[in-house]
């Protein structure tokens, strides 16, 4: 599906979605808790889906209900599951450790760009600790064997992601276990993310140990919060002149991308940011940065492996809007050239997609967004809010 946009700006008041990233962490904690327990998550999307029917491969009641889902935790583990990723890289990299730590055969179906995405060090640290994990096909991993625990040692620089797989799957091993950081640890509030989801289920991790032994204490019902990383497209709207007022959004959440509150309105002038703790707020910021004085953003190497290439896929996405932007080694630079309107490839990312829709708000000549339908993975009603709020668009369908 491709949409062709009128530019014009938005106004009216938009509640913030759930968080993904924290739904995800709180289905797999009750799924593996002690007594059901019941996750207040009204909206969903493609990744969280793929969550939760991974997780009723391994075992657990997973139902969906009129306010989120209704979780009754897996009692019998199967001997082997077949677990449909989808293209969510937190889905895989959350649940392969887990389904280490179980000891199930389990085949994991990787879609889109997931086949490419890296799991080192997690894999061999993994092979360290007991597991067994192969690729028998180009879209599918293998995992067999069971861990054990002990101290984990994971290079934080690649993906926080790992820290937390490892995380979960220790509270699920006898015994204890620690998680031991080395190099420079990127998108530390992730990480903050998951071990305040185990707060919320019993589970204390300090300095990243784990008392094993299924330890998850069901509390009944949980609430997960609004999400920063998408109330930022219409935070960043507002910079752009239009006048969106986002609720739902905690001031004191651990997610990183609340820095979105500060950050937005930094951009008035030239800034340099750093995308180590908020690789997902790069594209929208950049549409921001654009149509003001630039930015240069550092930190920028684990953004080439995201749903795109996103260091690539956010230069094209503005030079198509009469923008200019170039990449370094390390550094994305935004220059502050406005932005008049075009026809962006979405390289099926739902973050560009989103990007190039708020960034209609400053363009002169209508914007195309092609592979519009990627927004399903994480805001599946953007669209559908983008219109209400007065945005004009057109669907084109292939």
């Amino acid at each position: 599906m491709d949409i062709t946009i009128t530019p014009g700006k938005l106004s009216g008041t938009v509640a913030a979605i759930p968080s993904k990233s924290q739904a995800h962490r709180l289905l797999i904690c009750a799924a593996f808790a002690d007594a059901p327990a019941a996750l207040l998550c009204p909206e969903l999307n493609r990744d969280i889906e793929a969550t939760a029917q991974c997780l009723s491969a391994l075992g657990a009641g997973i139902r969906r209900t009129a306010e989120g889902y209704r979780i009754t935790p897996a009692v019998q583990i199967p001997e082997s599951a077949v677990l449909p990723c989808r293209d969510s890289g937190s889905t895989l990299r959350f649940l392969l450790p887990v389904a280490g730590a179980l000891g199930v055969d389990a085949a994991f179906l990787l879609e889109g760009r997931l086949p490419q995405r890296p799991l080192s060090p997690m894999w061999e640290e993994m092979e360290r600790m007991g597991a067994v994990l192969s690729r028998p096909a180009s879209g599918t991993i293998r995992c067999q064997g069971m861990l054990r625990p002990g101290e984990y040692v994971i290079d934080g620089s690649v993906s926080s992601q790992f820290v937390t797989g490892l995380l979960l799957a220790s509270a699920l091993l006898p015994g204890k276990s620690r998680i031991r950081l080395t190099g420079q640890v990127e998108s530390r509030p992730y990480i903050t993310m998951t071990q305040q989801a185990m707060s919320f289920f019993g589970v204390e991790t300090p300095d990243l140990q784990v008392s094993g032994g299924r330890p998850f204490h069901s509390p009944g019902q949980i609430t997960v919060e609004g999400d920063w990383s998408n109330g930022a497209f219409f935070l960043a709207a507002n910079a752009l002149g239009s006048d969106v007022n986002v609720e739902n959004l905690n001031p004191d959440s651990c997610q990183g991308d609340r820095a979105a509150a500060a950050l937005i309105p930094a951009l008035k002038t030239r800034a340099v940011i750093s995308a180590r703790d908020i690789p997902d707020l790069v594209p929208i910021l950049s549409v921001v940065a654009a149509c003001n004085q630039g930015a240069v953003f550092t930190h920028i190497r684990r953004l080439r492996l995201k749903e795109s290439d996103r260091v690539s896929s956010v230069i094209s996405m503005l030079e198509a809007l009469g923008g200019k932007a170039e990449a370094g080694e390390n550094t994305l630079t935004v220059y502050g050239t406005g932005l008049k309107g075009g026809t962006v490839d979405s390289a099926n990312d739902h973050r560009i997609a989103m990007s190039a829709a708020i960034a209609a708000a400053a363009c002169t000549r209508s914007v195309t967004i092609l592979g519009a339908e990627c927004i399903q993975k994480s805001y599946p009603k953007f669209l559908a809010e983008y219109r209400r709020l007065g945005g004009q668009y057109e669907q084109h369908i292939r």
